[in-house]
């Protein structure tokens, strides 16, 4: 009886630390720089917006209009973006980038403005973003 417990006990432990020791590989690399789409709601409707990304500069296509921004990594998987003309105070805001998942063609991310506003909750949005060249 106490063998069992004991092998019961064993086996729960270490599938618990089998289990939490698994990260998901992530070639965070191979989305330094390119052109990729992805989709975002806007007014409840579906709409594709394209980017290029070379290793400093980020140009956004969102509704036939072009804007750039810098862009600093700060290692493989997690980069900052800060608009070179920004047009309003909240623009200024440097945004934090970060892969959480790649595959063959395209990689999940999540967003949250760079510096933590006092007055705001600091909200992180997740995308999909897919490679097209």
């Amino acid at each position: 009886m106490r063998t069992t417990r004991f092998i019961f006990g064993f086996l729960v432990l270490s599938s618990l630390l089998l289990t939490s020791c698994y990260n998901e590989a992530r070639h965070c690399a191979d989305y330094k720089t390119g052109t990729f789409e992805f989709t975002y709601m806007e007014n409840g409707e579906e709409k594709t917006a394209k980017f290029v990304r070379t290793q400093d500069f980020s140009i956004d296509y969102i509704g036939g209009v072009a804007d750039s921004s810098s862009v600093r990594w700060i290692n493989d998987c997690e980069f900052i973006l800060k608009k070179l003309r920004p047009t309003t105070n909240l623009e200024k805001k440097p945004i934090h980038m970060k892969i959480l998942s790649t595959t063959a063609d395209s990689y999940t991310f999540e967003y949250k403005y760079a510096v933590n506003d006092l007055n705001r909750s600091n909200r992180t949005e997740r995308g999909v973003a897919k490679k097209v060249k």
